[in-house]
């Protein structure tokens, strides 16, 4: 499903729209996993909606913060799930908006039914695990796509993203929840980018390439989630005599919809390393200007695109070898442990 506006969700409570109640089975898997601390706790519940799961948490004895997008959400939860003063209602866009408000540490972070919607998913999961306390615990639950009617498979995570959630925490515990998938999810995972190829035999001479280094106005970084199972970053083969630049802008706008100019772009080094025994050449190429919206015109090929923080960068899992060597190139030793590869810089210029 990926970002929706808050004119959509406005409309949608505003219109007497809501989304599952919250089951029996999800209140006792609640209770047996994530008790309140002794002494008291503070929870954060993202996508509140109309306070259904913030008001029972409140009831089990945690002081919650409720967050949503949608005024008209938070209008509907204050006559139907008020919470008995227990509950602290904030208007935030998760994804892209000021943290500022939200407490610095929370014994509990939930997030119901809303993790579909969250475009830079992998980004904003990281951000909430900084946000929890020592031993607290974060906990997803989700439809799973298998287990729903294809027409509403949009708003519920596959296999490849639970266990893409999966790999950023030391401690998992999967668990159905009336249908549901619940995963709770503790200790947050710093350090586990890996280094991977893509499946398949190479044939040929050599192997020549452009790849991409993409930012946005936040200094993120942009890299699609592939089919493969991988984050790459817009790369591909030279189209004849085409320059590095040129290719780079081109498998920009094929993969991504994103539109560049040549102009604007900075070829920052060769990168030499082998797969299989063949020659690879990777040319890094930078572009922090473009324009246009993001979108993902190749879905056999991607699941989506996501902007990621460069400091975020060492717990993302696996990533293409040449996309991680590249990262490395803009952002030298952003991702420790890297395969060998030789690096001719051209560009001089320090990035922060």
């Amino acid at each position: 499903m990926g970002y929706v506006t808050q004119t959509a969700w406005e409309e949608h409570f505003a219109q007497g729209k809501g989304f599952r109640p919250l089951g029996d089975g999800e209140r006792a898997l609640l209770a047996g996993h994530v008790p309140v601390p002794e002494g008291g706790g503070r929870a954060l519940d993202v996508g509140a909606g109309t306070g259904e799961l913030a008001a029972h948490l409140a009831a089990t004895g945690y002081r919650v913060d409720a967050v949503d997008y949608a005024d008209a959400a938070h209008a509907r939860a204050e006559d139907e799930h008020p919470g008995d003063g227990r509950v602290r209602r904030l208007t935030l866009d998760i994804e892209h908006g000021d943290w500022s408000e939200l407490e610095p540490a929370y014994a509990l972070i939930t997030l119901r039914l809303v993790v579909a919607f969250i475009g830079d998913r992998t980004r904003t999961l990281h951000g909430l695990g900084k946000r929890l306390a020592p031993g607290g615990v974060l906990v997803v639950i989700t439809p799973l796509a298998a287990a729903t009617r294809p027409e509403q498979r949009s708003i519920a995570l596959d296999e490849d993203e639970i266990t893409l959630l999966a790999e950023g925490w030391e401690r998992v515990e999967r668990l159905d929840a009336d249908g549901l998938v619940m995963l709770v999810l503790r200790g947050p995972r710093h350090r586990h980018t890996q280094a991977v190829e893509r499946r398949g035999v190479v044939s040929g001479p050599a192997l020549a390439a452009a790849l991409a280094v993409v930012t946005d106005g936040a200094g993120r970084v942009l890299l699609g989630r592939s089919r493969r199972g991988m984050w790459e970053a817009p790369c591909g083969k030279i189209d004849g005599a085409e320059d590095f630049a040129a290719a780079a802008v081109r498998e920009l706008a094929e993969e991504t919809g994103l539109v560049a100019r040549a102009a604007d772009t900075e070829v920052i080094a060769p990168l030499h390393d082998a797969f299989q025994g063949v020659p690879r050449l990777t040319v890094v190429v930078r572009i922090t200007a473009w324009s246009g919206t993001l979108t993902n015109p190749e879905p056999h090929l991607f699941t989506r695109w996501e902007w990621h923080h460069p400091d975020n960068l060492a717990c993302i899992g696996q990533v293409f070898t040449p996309a991680l060597h590249s990262l490395d190139a803009v952002w030298p030793g952003i991702v420790p442990s890297l395969p060998p590869v030789t690096s001719y810089p051209i560009a001089t210029a320090e990035y922060a």
